[in-house]
């Protein structure tokens, strides 16, 4: 009998959808379902979800396993990776990707419930922290995080995003508990909030952050690069499922690394079809997943990052989220590296790429490097019709930023963009001479 995979789409909240732990054995003609849950809107995620799906290489990999059975994938998409967890605890999902905090979450609902998963491989990730962005509305007078203390904040508690903001408080002086009003929301739900003035703040991860911003809504308080603390998003599977199937898991983690490679190879190509697939303006997908962007995709599990993990716990138990989490139970990279074989030990030596200005022409499938941001801001002056989206690295983090909602400032000849203003006022107070100016100022001057 010829094996089939077949893709089947369910937006859906939680239905009890069967999951891959059925009673079909090789051979025997049955259909098995696999049940993955996915956040088409986090795009740090894509590799193990919006990108994988649109590109369909989990169902040619399990068509390619030739053992007998017909594999159904279903694919669940949420906002966050809390309804993940509950789902994959019930049974329901076997597959899932989620943020760096909503992962730890997962271990200990598992573990709870005696539902255990594991840590299987990273999407993307961040050694920085530059993947969270706390965000105020582009009227507002708030410029810094001193700012906030007594301020109304949106964020999705238990998130990466959140455990962003909570660091940022704490190092700011400020109690994030006392000293300001957290507001538990979805992520949609606070960019409405923002912008109808009913918080103050958003703190949230890719890629409303960058949408807002993008969309004239918003403007950067916090750069979440600043914490130097590694932020990432990976995929996680349930024990038994893994167990029970890990030809199935296999064939995912081989089809999420050509995943991986499809985007690093044709980042522009990727950033378009995400953003058919998700409705996210395609510049907003690039700013995070092109050749430069703030994040880098590699399914290998770096030491750094579960080391950030194991940092990670303490925020949580401090929110009574979570008691204490086993990390190194938790993680599993055996999966993974059978999967990738020896080109494991090539990704892992592999630094991120190093931090550049791009521009985006219009109507180009490739995107222009520049060497530095002087040249980048030379080239937008004289192409100003044609430049679909220009981004420029922090001069002091390296996240990447849409060069004209950048700060920018003038020291002497040189032209330095930052992302928050606060680390543009931090430049300037250690540098004579240098001084904040316009983006129009900063292309004037570049001409």
């Amino acid at each position: 009998m010829k094996r089939t995979a077949v893709a089947a789409s369910a937006i859906v909240l939680l239905l009890p959808l069967s999951a891959c732990g059925g009673d079909a054995e090789a051979g025997d003609g049955s259909t098995v379902t696999v049940t993955v849950g996915y956040q088409s809107k986090t795009i740090n995620t894509v590799t193990a979800g919006t990108l994988l799906r649109s590109l369909g290489y989990f169902e040619k990999q399990l068509d390619a396993l030739g053992d007998g059975v017909t594999y159904k994938v279903v694919w669940q998409d949420y906002a966050t990776g809390a309804p993940i967890t509950a789902q994959m605890t019930a049974g329901k999902i076997d597959i899932g990707s989620m943020g760096d905090f909503p992962l730890l979450i997962n271990a200990a609902r598992g573990k709870q419930l005696n539902r255990p998963t594991h840590l299987v491989s990273v999407t993307g990730y961040n050694l920085r922290g530059g993947l969270n962005t706390i965000v105020t509305a582009p009227d507002s007078a708030l410029t810094s995080l001193k700012d906030l203390k007594g301020k109304r904040i949106s964020t999705s508690v238990g998130s990466a995003a959140d455990g962003t903001l909570v660091r940022a408080l704490r190092r700011a002086g400020i109690d994030p508990d006392d000293d300001v009003r957290k507001l538990n929301q979805q992520p949609a739900v606070g960019a409405s909030a923002l912008s109808a003035g009913s918080a103050d703040a958003l703190s949230q991860f890719v890629a409303w952050p960058g949408l807002l911003a993008h969309q004239g809504k918003a403007k950067v308080l916090y750069d979440g690069a600043q914490l130097n603390l590694p932020t990432f998003h990976g995929v996680t599977a349930r024990a038994d499922f893994a167990q029970d199937r890990p030809a199935v898991l296999d064939a995912f983690l081989k089809a999420q690394a050509q995943a991986t490679d499809y985007l690093n190879t044709h980042p522009v190509t990727a950033a378009e079809e995400v953003a058919e697939a998700t409705g996210l303006p395609a510049e907003v997908v690039y700013l995070y997943n092109g050749a430069h962007g703030v994040a880098t995709f590699d399914p290998v599990i770096r030491p750094q990052l579960v080391s950030a993990l194991k940092q990670d716990v303490e925020i949580l138990k401090s929110a009574k989220l979570t008691g204490d989490v086993d990390v190194d139970s938790f993680v599993d990279d055996r999966y993974v590296k059978k999967a990738l074989g020896a080109t494991y030990a090539q990704r892992l030596a592999a630094p991120p790429p190093a931090a550049a200005g791009e521009v985006w022409p219009k109507g180009s499938e490739r995107t222009r490097t520049f060497a530095s941001p002087a040249a980048l801001l030379r080239h937008v002056a004289a192409h100003r019709d044609t430049v679909r989206a220009a981004y420029v690295p922090d001069a002091t983090t390296g996240t990447l930023w849409f060069a004209d909602k950048a700060v920018w400032v003038a020291d002497g000849e040189e032209l330095l963009p930052f992302v928050a203003p606060a680390t543009a006022r931090a430049y300037v107070d250690r540098h004579d001479g240098a001084r904040v100016i316009t983006y129009a100022d900063a292309l004037e001057r570049a001409s």
